[in-house]
């Protein structure tokens, strides 16, 4: 099972905007019905009361609809996707974990259709990222309102459920380890996964060039059409192949989401006095550095959970990432791949598809309007 220690945030920004009556649109909000926040009303949720194979120890249960408290929106999710961290959390893998019984989902995007008392920084009709840990794969939740974070109108919301996690891990790894210039190299394995493609095309935004290692020639075009500048398939002849696609270019940026063997390759590819990020444990084999790489080329190793930068994070860097991530999905430079859509209904197929190795996008959850 795959394991990636990134995907987890805690803290999100706050919205400036006045509350709004129940019904009433404002020019960045979607249209939430009348009907909405009826308490009459029952959602679904998906739910797990032991740790295991999520497949197994997931199962669809009936809740009533959510109330606002005092300080709370009642947001009714359109999209939420499956991240492995989702997966580590169901299996009992994960370093954070609630209590049980519990929803999983660390992301998701949904609309606010009800707002408790003493709510005045959001309105009714706005798309919203949700908070870290409030379990999102679920009709609709109430969340502390500060705690939102106001999306564009410009972007879908199955992008915005998205955009929290590994969008904004990828913006951390190019901007907070090593100050490149537009035309240096940087080298990532795992370059398909969802922080990977990111990476290819955030990096492409900015003028960087990416070395991107993939286990499956198939993956090569596909990578190539998103923005990746050369595209290798990882094996022991790496550091040749990457001399020769570089012309010998210092690479002075590796990025892991693998470990072991794989991450011991991307180090013998950089330069002298170059730094690795890791952020990823797909393999689960640890990463054994000899003596040598630290000894006579002095590299630097790091590690990156996403988590952490949110709670280190003020709010001012916080606002400004997300700007950065918005705008780019506003332009179309920015984009998650999506493999298939499932209803809340089928959660153990979509997680048994998520957990396949051989996947060209992500598995995401989509909601029904209530």
């Amino acid at each position: 099972m795959i394991l990636i220690i990134a995907n987890a945030i805690l803290t999100i920004m706050p919205i400036r905007a006045r509350r709004a009556p129940a019904c009433r649109l404002l020019a960045v909000t979607f249209d939430v019905g009348c009907c909405a926040g009826d308490m009459t009303k029952n959602i679904i949720a998906a739910v797990y009361e032991t740790h295991g194979n999520p497949a197994d120890v997931l199962r669809i249960e009936t809740q009533p609809w959510p109330k606002a408290r005092p300080g709370e929106a009642v947001v009714q999710m359109h999209a939420a996707p499956i991240n492995p961290a989702d997966l580590n959390a169901i299996e009992g893998k994960y370093p954070v974990q609630p209590a049980l019984p519990a929803t999983p989902g660390f992301e998701g995007a949904g609309v606010i259709v009800d707002l408790g008392p003493e709510v005045t920084n959001v309105a009714i009709g706005a798309l919203v990222i949700l908070p870290h840990n409030i379990g999102t794969w679920r009709e609709a939740v109430s969340v502390k309102a500060d705690e939102l974070v106001a999306v564009p109108p410009e972007i879908e919301p199955a992008q915005a459920a998205m955009l929290k996690i590994n969008p904004m891990t990828a913006w951390r790894l190019l901007h907070d380890y090593v100050e490149l210039k537009r035309g240096d190299w940087l080298i990532q394995n795992a370059a398909n996964s969802a922080a990977g493609r990111a990476v290819i095309q955030i990096a492409h935004d900015l003028g960087y060039k990416t070395l991107n290692v993939v286990r499956r020639a198939e993956l090569i075009a596909e990578l190539r059409a998103d923005g990746g500048d050369v595209v290798l398939v990882d094996s022991e002849a790496l550091r040749d192949e990457v001399k020769n696609a570089t012309s010998g270019a210092p690479i002075r940026l590796g990025l892991n989401a693998v470990g072991g063997e794989s991450a011991l390759r991307l180090a013998n590819c950089l330069a002298p006095g170059s730094t690795m990020v890791t952020f990823g444990a797909m393999s689960l084999q640890p990463l054994k550095i000899p003596n040598g790489l630290l000894i006579f080329k002095d590299l630097r190793f790091r590690g990156i959970w996403i988590n952490k930068w949110y709670d280190n994070a003020t709010m001012q860097e916080r606002m400004e990432a997300f700007r950065q991530l918005f705008e780019m999905a506003k332009r179309g430079l920015l984009k998650a791949k999506v493999e298939k859509v499932y209803p809340l209904s089928e959660v153990n197929a979509a997680v048994a598809h998520a957990a396949q190795g051989k996947r060209s996008g992500k598995i995401i959850f989509e909601f029904n309007d209530l």
